[in-house]
């Protein structure tokens, strides 16, 4: 078969259901769209539903990839990079169902703005609500606001600025970083820089993606014509307490890799901090009577972060 115009790569955890509603969004029909899906070890059946509802014989350009472990989103996807043949290259997550002519417009929009090599569509909630995907990279002082315990207390205009409220909306813009639940990379872009940061298990990979495309002089730009449901935080909810070491760990890990051990270091220990407090609280929550099931699950879940170090 000739080589296809976008190869689009899924890597799937246990989400078997909203891997089949998201294939199911896809032109599985068309020659010139190849689908790669990546299963990461999931314990629900994935690699069967797969192969006995989207068959090779019935989809030819659908080729599914069952790894014997979890190899976590960056090393994951690019195995199917790897794999992938396309002139474009979509990173998409398995909770995610294109919209109308979605993938359309996006290939469009590339094939028009050649020295685009990121795109990010436009991501909304299920009800339609758009969620926010765009992003300016994060300082410093962004790390020890943005989803911490002091958020709340963030200076004015700082999250404003990071998750670019001040750009137009509903237009394409530039951005310095979009979000990694749907992104479409030119391969030039891709071959240039190459894939993911395997160092991530999880989390900040397409943030630390998007500067590496950047750096090497590609734009990086959110198309919200394109839209695309996002079904956010399937997988990882499975297991809160590593969402919260992978989380905060890959936070520690970017800022360690731009800007230098002593600013890692003070995060990590801030981050922990945090955690220990928030252990605290619950304790003392559990201690009272309050719902107790759901504090002793949060202090689990605390101490194995504490535990961890965020190393």
């Amino acid at each position: 078969m000739p080589d296809p115009r976008v190869s689009i790569i899924i890597l799937s955890w246990n989400v078997r259901d909203l891997l089949r509603a998201c294939l199911r969004s896809l032109p599985l029909d068309d020659p010139a769209v190849e689908i790669i899906v990546v299963d990461a070890a999931s314990a629900d059946g994935t690699p069967a539903m797969v192969a006995a509802e989207f068959p090779p014989a019935r989809y030819p350009r659908l080729t599914l990839i069952a790894s014997s472990e979890n190899l976590g989103f960056s090393r994951g996807n690019n195995l199917g990079l790897r794999a992938a043949r396309g002139r474009y290259l979509f990173v998409l997550n398995p909770d995610t169902e294109l919209a109308g002519d979605a993938l359309a417009q996006m290939l469009s929009h590339l094939d028009a703005h050649p020295e685009v090599g990121v795109l990010g569509p436009g991501l909304v909630y299920a009800d339609g609500t758009p969620q926010p995907t765009r992003r300016r990279f994060p300082t410093l002082a962004t790390a020890f606001f943005e989803s911490t315990w002091l958020q709340p207390w963030a200076p004015r205009g700082l999250l404003d600025r990071y998750y670019a409220r001040d750009l137009p909306a509903g237009q394409p813009v530039d951005v310095d970083w979009v979000v990694g639940a749907a992104l479409l990379v030119r391969r030039e872009a891709y071959t240039q820089v190459g894939g993911l940061d395997e160092g991530f298990f999880m989390y900040s990979e397409e943030l630390d993606w998007c500067r590496r495309c950047q750096a090497a002089g590609w734009r990086v730009v959110q198309f919200p014509a394109a839209r695309v449901v996002h079904h956010e935080g399937r997988s990882s909810a499975q297991v809160p307490a590593a969402t919260h070491i992978r989380f905060n760990t890959s936070k520690v890990r970017y800022f360690r890799k731009y800007h230098g051990a002593r600013a890692a270091e003070a995060l990590r220990l801030f981050l922990l901090a945090g955690f220990a407090v928030q252990l605290g609280l619950e304790a003392a929550k559990w201690l009272a009577g309050h719902k107790r099931d759901l504090r002793a699950a949060r202090v689990r879940a605390y101490a194995q972060v504490l535990r961890s170090g965020l190393r």
